[in-house]
């Protein structure tokens, strides 16, 4: 496997600042993951749960050290966050560069020059060749509920269509969206009124392209009058729900069914874009070109910001003053945004992020079959978007959450940071930096195959 990523000189860089991270943190006396634990326990809300008992440190690129001086390969990337790695140099260079003019005005207040350069940025970004227009916010959320205001504001209608297995946020608009109760939506209802939910089509479960779509159709008769349905949301890859695609013809059929009932199709793009899938946006695969995108996450290699990309004329629907937030595009995160965009281009991550997501595929065939036969159901996803789901066996195929939170805590203790996923809990999740070196990446499937037979053997005790 060829490395894009290596020909850029981050090597030494990352060295270098490691060490330097190693004698500050060894200055830091008392420091321990477990007394940090206890702090945590004692100050944080219980609702607020971090998948690693061990603290960070210091990263570098796909590289992460806790407080203790434990080195791990990260294939967590912060929640698909970090496509460009844990402090990529053009993107600390540029928001230390910002921070030297200023730091915050409010756009609502004082505007400045780099909202506007990632406002267009963003728009020459997503695909279609119609005139585009771009708001700024500061979370994924935030994004989805400025893009149904938005919608809404467009069609004069107040519906809304989600699907089975969909995460869009946790706050409330957004929970009445997401599609999986525990833990996000348990104890915490009732939802906002005129959202539904439509089949998602799994092969798991049975759904095929066209029981997803009749269930639609179904739904436009029973409960979701057409002509009230201001937009159909939909991930182009699910996210929590398990890293799976939505199929082409899933993604077209739904572009068609919008257009005939003049509804907003939004391509909720936050986990899956800005190179995630081998194209800068997931739903680029298909071919259809969706009238918003929410975007955010891998969007600023670690700073917080998210947007709204859309049809000018759709974006211009909402009155001047009914759009914003107070750290709505933060100067610093648009710098750093732009960078970020900015190498992933440079550095040919797209094409690094379909060749990552070949390697693994093949990688992961080949230790299924070797470690554990017949438990590894699935191996889904596009480009470097990848997901591994286990069961119990091939024959009743039940989903085994056991044995996945098995595997991400041996990986854990033999240094690799891995996430689960899906609506049983049975899937992991691969969202490793695109800049990660092959060593790293090789690195991290020998850890991954080893903490798959510490898990089995675990389990069948």
């Amino acid at each position: 496997m060829s490395n894009t990523a290596k020909k850029k000189p981050r090597k030494a860089a990352a060295a270098s600042k490691a060490k330097i991270s190693i004698v500050r943190d060894a200055a830091q006396e008392g420091q321990t993951n477990a007394a940090l634990v206890a702090r945590r326990e004692a100050a944080v809300a219980r609702g607020v749960v971090s998948a690693a008992p061990v603290f960070a440190s210091h990263a570098e690129n796909a590289e992460l050290w806790d407080v203790e001086g434990n080195r791990y390969v990260d294939f967590a990337g912060g929640i698909a966050v970090l496509n460009t790695g844990h402090r990529h140099p053009k993107v600390i260079a540029a928001a230390k560069a910002q921070e030297d003019h200023y730091t915050h005005t409010s756009f609502q207040v004082v505007p400045y020059e780099p909202y506007v350069a990632l406002a267009e940025k963003l728009n020459a970004l997503a695909p279609g060749d119609h005139a585009k227009k771009s708001l700024l916010v500061t979370t994924g959320a935030e994004a989805v509920e400025n893009a149904v205001k938005i919608a809404r504001a467009a069609t004069g209608r107040p519906g809304v269509i989600a699907f089975t297995g969909a995460y869009h946020g946790r706050t409330l608009l957004t929970l009445g969206m997401t599609g999986k109760i525990s833990p996000y939506k348990k104890d915490v209802g009732p939802f906002p009124a005129d959202i539904f939910r439509a089949p998602f089509p799994s092969a798991r479960d049975g759904i095929t392209v066209q029981d997803a779509l009749t269930g639609l159709q179904n739904l436009f008769l029973t409960d979701a009058q057409p002509e009230r349905i201001a937009a159909i949301i939909i991930e182009p890859v699910l996210g929590e729900g398990g890293y799976t695609p939505v199929p082409f013809e899933m993604m077209q059929a739904l572009r068609e069914i919008c257009d005939t009932h003049g509804i907003m199709l939004i391509a909720d793009e936050i986990q899956a874009g800005f190179g995630r899938t081998g194209t800068w946006f997931a739903v680029e695969h298909s071919g259809v070109v969706p009238d918003l995108i929410t975007v955010a996450k891998s969007m600023a290699g670690g700073y917080p910001i998210a947007g709204v990309i859309g049809r000018a004329e759709v974006m211009d629907a909402v009155i001047p003053g009914g759009l914003g937030g107070t750290y709505g595009g933060n100067p610093v995160a648009c710098a750093a945004a732009l960078a970020a965009i900015e190498a992933i281009e440079e550095e040919g991550l797209l094409a690094r992020s379909t060749e990552l997501g070949e390697h693994f595929r093949a990688r992961f065939a080949e230790i299924g079959a070797r470690v554990a036969p017949y438990r590894m159901w699935d191996i889904r996803g596009l480009g470097a978007m990848l997901a591994v789901e286990f069961v119990t066996d091939f024959d009743s195929a039940a989903p085994d959450a056991a044995l996945t939170k098995a595997v991400v805590a041996h990986a854990l203790k033999r240094g690799l940071i891995l996430l689960a996923c899906g609506m049983h809990g049975n899937a992991l999740r691969i969202m490793v930096p695109l800049t990660a070196s092959d060593a790293i990446i090789e690195e991290g499937l020998a850890i991954f195959e080893a903490a798959l037979g510490d898990a089995i053997a675990e389990v069948q005790v």
